[in-house]
């Protein structure tokens, strides 16, 4: 490597003792080419990757601090229960005549009591589905099982059918629907 050489000033003129140059005219330290374009490299590839990222973010495609979702409870099953304790109220919500007594008879020779099981028709004649009404969460097991002693039908809880002066009596009421007339899918099931 050639030396350069500089011109004489004021620098020059320091004590012979110190053994300095001026500062001015230190060499210049040699980058490596491959040194600067690794450090470019680098410094391309983290501004990408932030853009991209405050791109995402700034979008709602990533969230810093996500919420957690609520999981969903399994609701408990209920087994069907056949309590012959149970009061039944039979409805007959057709047409047809008759589909009351021979509801009851059916329930009846399941296993309750003729005294505890009623039957009349309904105020209205054009229910769809078969389906046996209970008042409390505690009362479900018996509907099941009372829907499943009638040959299958849905169950609903509500207290509409609930008697008013003896609230806490336990009362499973089926209103038949037009589902168990000669014309609907399925006739009850005879005893």
């Amino acid at each position: 490597m050639p030396k350069t050489t500089f011109p004489r000033d004021r620098f020059d003129d320091l004590p012979a003792d110190t053994g300095r140059v001026g500062a001015h005219r230190a060499e210049q330290p040699r980058m490596r080419g491959w040194v600067v374009f690794l450090w470019a490299a680098l410094a391309t590839v983290v501004l990408i990757a932030v853009g991209i990222f405050g791109t995402l973010l700034a979008s709602g495609r990533v969230v810093l601090f996500p919420t957690p979702s609520p999981t969903a409870t399994p609701a408990p099953v209920v087994t069907p229960v056949v309590d012959t304790s149970y009061s039944v109220m039979v409805l007959n919500a057709t047409p047809e005549s008759g589909l009351a007594t021979q509801m009851k008879d059916v329930v009846v020779a399941a296993g309750w009591l003729t005294d505890t099981v009623t039957a009349s028709d309904a105020g209205s004649e054009d229910f769809a589905e078969t389906t046996v009404y209970y008042a409390y969460p505690e009362d479900e097991a018996a509907a099941l099982g009372l829907a499943q002693v009638i040959g299958g039908a849905a169950i609903a809880q509500t207290d509409v059918y609930q008697p008013i002066d003896t609230p806490d009596a336990k009362l499973l009421t089926i209103v038949i629907g037009l589902d168990r007339t000669a014309a609907g899918a399925t006739p009850a099931p005879t005893p």
